[in-house]
C-alpha cells in the first residue's frame, strides 16, 4: 500500500469540498472494503477523507419513508426495531452480510459502494477492465463460477456483491447524494450501471459526491418481505444467488409483488416483467416457475456458472411459496 494523506471532515459540505479540491481523494467511514482494496493494489488513493463525524448516522421512521444515514452502521440498521418490524427484508439482508465484526464497522454508504469479489479484479497482477479499461476480462474464459449470467458484456461479467443493494432495489429505495453543486436523489434502480464498454464506472456518482443517506418508502408491501441468500458456507460469504421478495396476496391471488436478485447480475437485478407475470394471478408453484423461466430467458451462462440459472429459479419458488403460504 502506498502512502496517503488523511483528513477528518467536520461537516458534509467540508467533506465534499475536500474531495473536489484534492486530487485522487476518496471518502472513508468503516474502511472494511476500501483498505483491503488499497492493500491489495486494486485501488490507489492519495488522500482519504474521514466522514465519521458528519452526523450522518441517524435512522428515522417518518410517515412516508424510512431514512437511513449514509454513515449508519450495518448492525445499527439491522437491529433497529422499526426496520425489523416494517422492513424485515432489509434487516435479513444485512444480517446475512459479512460477519458481526464487519457489520459493527461497515457503513451503509460504504456497503452500497463495495467492489466486486471477482478474483481477477482483486489481483493486481491480473488484467481487469474494472481496474484498467481495455486490459481485458480473463473471467470470461477463465474462472467464472461466481460471475454473472445477466447483464454482462464482452468487457466484464463480475457480479455486484452487496446484499443490502439487492434488498433496497426490491424496496424501491432512493439514494441521497451531496456534491459541491448541492444535493440530488437517485432511485436505486438508476444508481448502478451495467458494464457495457466502461465497466470501471459502476455507479452514476461523481468522484466528489458523498452518499448522505438512503430513503426507503414505507408501504404495507415492505412489511411482508423476506431475503433468501444461497451461499457456499453459512457465514461471512457472498451470495452465489440471492432473492429479495415482497408480496401481497388476497384470497390466494397476487395483488402486488417486488423482486430483486443478487449473485446473477452485474448489478442488483430487477426485471419488472417477472413481477408483471405474477401480478393479478393466483399464486401457485406453477405460476412462480413460469416467472422464473422468464427471469433467466436472456441469461448468458459461462462454463462454470450455468447452474445459477436453475438455482435462482429454485430460490424464487422457495421464497414466494413461503411468503404466500404455499408451504
Amino acid at each position: 500500500m502506498r502512502a496517503f494523506g488523511y483528513t477528518v471532515a467536520r461537516n458534509p459540505a467540508e467533506a465534499v469540498r475536500a474531495a473536489a479540491s484534492t486530487p485522487n481523494a476518496t471518502f472513508v467511514a468503516g474502511g472494511t472494503d476500501l483498505l483491503n482494496l488499497m492493500r491489495d493494489g486494486a485501488e490507489a488513493h492519495d488522500h482519504l477523507i474521514d466522514v465519521n463525524r458528519l452526523g450522518l448516522d441517524a435512522i428515522t421512521l417518518g410517515s412516508g419513508a424510512l431514512r437511513i444515514g449514509g454513515a449508519a452502521r450495518m448492525r445499527q440498521v439491522a437491529e433497529h426495531q422499526a426496520v425489523r418490524r416494517e422492513f424485515p427484508l432489509l434487516s435479513e439482508a444485512l444480517l446475512a452480510s459479512a460477519s458481526p465484526q464487519v457489520r459493527n464497522m461497515a457503513s451503509i454508504g460504504g456497503n452500497l459502494l463495495q467492489r466486486t469479489r471477482c478474483g481477477y479484479f482483486r489481483d493486481a497482477a491480473s488484467p481487469c477492465n474494472k481496474r484498467v479499461r481495455g486490459s481485458g476480462c480473463p473471467a470470461i474464459a477463465g474462472h467464472n463460477r461466481g460471475h454473472a449470467i445477466l447483464g454482462g458484456s464482452e468487457h466484464c461479467i463480475a457480479t455486484h456483491p452487496s446484499d443490502l443493494a439487492v434488498a433496497l432495489t426490491a424496496l424501491e429505495a432512493t439514494v441521497r447524494l451531496l456534491g459541491p453543486g448541492g444535493e440530488r436523489s437517485v432511485p436505486i434502480a438508476d444508481f448502478y450501471l451495467s458494464p457495457g464498454s466502461t465497466p470501471d464506472r459502476e455507479t452514476v456518482m461523481r468522484q466528489d459526491e458523498l452518499i448522505t443517506g438512503v430513503d426507503v418508502p414505507r408501504t404495507a408491501l415492505a412489511g411482508r418481505s423476506r431475503y433468501l441468500k444461497l451461499r457456499d458456507r453459512a457465514t461471512f460469504e457472498f451470495a452465489v444467488v440471492s432473492v429479495a421478495a415482497a408480496l401481497r396476496t388476497t384470497g390466494g391471488r397476487v395483488q402486488d409483488v417486488r423482486l430483486a436478485f443478487g449473485g446473477v447480475g452485474t448489478r442488483p437485478w430487477r426485471d419488472t416483467r417477472v413481477e408483471a407475470a405474477l401480478r393479478g394471478r393466483p399464486l401457485t408453484v406453477q405460476a412462480i416457475e413460469a416467472a422464473g423461466r422468464l427471469l433467466v430467458r436472456d441469461a448468458r451462462p459461462y462454463e462454470a456458472n450455468g447452474f445459477k440459472a436453475e438455482l435462482v429459479q429454485r430460490g424464487l419458488v422457495s421464497i414466494l411459496s413461503e411468503l404466500g403460504g404455499l408451504r
